[in-house]
């Protein structure tokens, strides 16, 4: 686990809300319509092909609601098609946490891990896994996980 400092970014993707309790269902059926969809596909301006997974517009801490966003980091938020929503990421500092195994039971364990930290000054903020490169590896895929601190 390390610090990281993170300038501004803008996503682009597509939203639901939910919490923890239900998120394994919510989450499934949002990645399955990202991949049946081919939304990224349809992402303009995009400024490569890494997936990112957002958690923000937290109700209290990972106890409550929150929404959650499968989109792609953009050049701009000028042009976001209708059934999308975009997003600016403000800077922020961020600890980065890697999930490493099989997806996406690596990816839960990770959060099991990031939930039961009690050192972990969280400001629920924006949190994001990125599914690049590192998560396409057949015998040991990488996502890395980046929790907003204070």
């Amino acid at each position: 686990m390390q610090n990281i400092s993170l300038s501004e970014f803008y996503i682009i993707g597509i939203s639901r809300r939910t919490n923890n309790q239900k998120a394994s269902e919510d989450l499934q059926q949002l990645w399955g319509k990202f991949i049946g969809e081919n939304i990224m596909n349809k992402i303009p301006d995009k400024i490569s092909s890494d997936i990112y997974a957002i958690y923000t517009d937290y109700a209290s801490d990972h106890t409550g609601d929150y929404t959650t966003i499968l989109g792609c980091r953009v050049n701009s938020l000028e042009v976001i098609p209708d059934d999308m929503i975009g997003r600016t990421i403000p800077p922020d500092t961020y600890q980065l946490f890697t999930a490493k195994g099989t997806i996406p039971a690596s990816v839960v364990k990770t959060w099991e891990i990031i939930w039961s930290e009690p050192n972990l000054n969280r400001s629920y903020s924006f949190d994001f896994e990125v599914y690049g490169e590192k998560s396409q590896h057949p015998e040991s895929p990488e996502v890395d996980i980046y929790i907003a601190v204070k």
